[in-house]
C-alpha cells in the first residue's frame, strides 16, 4: 500500500514539476517573442528613414558674374551669364531623429518626440542664356559644379519664404499616422499622446 502511495505521490510531484517547467518555458518564450517584435517594429520604422511630405517647384533667374584681374590688377576680364534655375525641393522628416521606445508588456510603441521638417533634397537644373566670356576668363567645366552649388544655395534661401515648411508642419500628423499603420501590422499600438498637435487635426483623425 505504501509503495502505491509513493508512486502516486511521485507521479503527482512529477506532473507539478513538469507543469511549472512548461509554464516557465512558455512565459519566457512569450517575453522573448514580444521583445523581438518590439525590436523589429522599431527597426521597421527607422528603415523608412526619410519621409517626404511636401514638394515645391522653383523657377528663378540668376545673374552670374565673375571678374578676374591680371598684371597686378591693371587688366580685368569679366565673364557673365544669365541662368534660369529650375529646381524641385522636397521637404519632409528624417525618421532617424524620432525619439521613441517600446512598452513590451502593453505591446505599445511610445512616441515622445517628432522631428521638425527639413529640406531633404534640392534638384536644380540650369539653363544658360546670354553667355559672355572674358578675354582670359572663360567658362570651364569646373564652373558648372560651382554654379550648381550656388544654385542649390540660392533655392535654399528661397524656401523659408515659400511656405513649404509651414505646409510640411501641417502634414506632421499624417506622418505619425503612417507610423501608426506600420506599428499596427504586428498587432501593437502607437501612443503619441506626448506630442502636441492641433486639436482640429486630432478631431478630424478621430472622426
Amino acid at each position: 500500500m505504501n509503495d502505491v502511495l509513493e508512486i502516486l505521490l511521485g507521479l503527482a510531484l512529477g506532473a507539478i514539476i513538469m507543469y511549472w517547467v512548461f509554464t516557465y518555458i512558455r512565459s519566457r518564450s512569450r517575453r522573448e517573442l514580444t521583445q523581438h517584435q518590439s525590436t523589429v517594429i522599431l527597426e521597421k520604422i527607422r528603415s523608412v528613414c526619410k519621409l517626404i511630405t511636401v514638394e515645391g517647384d522653383f523657377a528663378e533667374i540668376y545673374r552670374y558674374e565673375n571678374t578676374r584681374s591680371r598684371f597686378m590688377s591693371m587688366i580685368s576680364s569679366k565673364k557673365r551669364a544669365l541662368i534660369v534655375i529650375k529646381a524641385k525641393a522636397q521637404i519632409g522628416y528624417d525618421l532617424k531623429k524620432l525619439f521613441m521606445h517600446a512598452d513590451n508588456e502593453k505591446k505599445k510603441i511610445i512616441l515622445e518626440n517628432f522631428p521638425a521638417p527639413e529640406v531633404l533634397t534640392i534638384e536644380p537644373e540650369l539653363e544658360f542664356y546670354d553667355i559672355k566670356n572674358g578675354i582670359f576668363n572663360a567658362f570651364t567645366p569646373d564652373d558648372l559644379t560651382s554654379l550648381n552649388k550656388e544654385a542649390r544655395k540660392h533655392i535654399l534661401e528661397k524656401i523659408p519664404e515659400s511656405g513649404l515648411m509651414e505646409t510640411a508642419n501641417k502634414e506632421a500628423l499624417e506622418a505619425v499616422l503612417l507610423i501608426e499603420k506600420i506599428v499596427e501590422t504586428i498587432g501593437w499600438t502607437l501612443d503619441y499622446s506626448a506630442l502636441e498637435f492641433n486639436k482640429k487635426q486630432l478631431k478630424n483623425k478621430n472622426d
